[in-house]
């Protein structure tokens, strides 16, 4: 089980640094920088984004799904404001790269965990 988490932690460590290789917008200073942004990012995602998501229900019956897109976008943003090392251009910037990063995370956690 530890085993897996720490699996799940370097996947999404490399989909991060595949999204700063892939966009000039946001940037990562290390693989270190990467590793501690990885970790808030899935504590963030697994905290805050349920609560968010039922506060944000409404809204999002009324954007049939959409806004869903921008709440990943507000959180990818907010974890690279509150961490040094992991930066974002901007608001539709952050929305992208979080498209891009739950994508190559999901390409990479389906080729190793099978």
């Amino acid at each position: 089980m530890i085993l897996r988490l720490v699996l799940v932690w370097l996947i999404n460590t490399v989909a991060l640094l595949a999204v700063a290789y892939l966009m000039p917008s946001v940037t990562v200073s290390s693989f270190n920088a990467a590793l501690v942004a990885a970790l808030v990012l899935g504590l963030i995602n697994a905290v805050v984004r349920p609560v968010l998501v039922l506060l944000t229900l409404p809204v999002t019956i009324l954007t049939l799904g959409l806004f869903i897109f921008v709440l990943n976008g507000l959180l990818f943003w907010g974890v690279a404001e509150l961490l040094e090392g992991f930066t974002v251009g901007g608001f539709w910037s952050a929305v992208v790269g979080a498209i891009l990063f739950s994508v190559v995370s999901w390409l990479l956690s389906a080729l190793v965990l099978r």
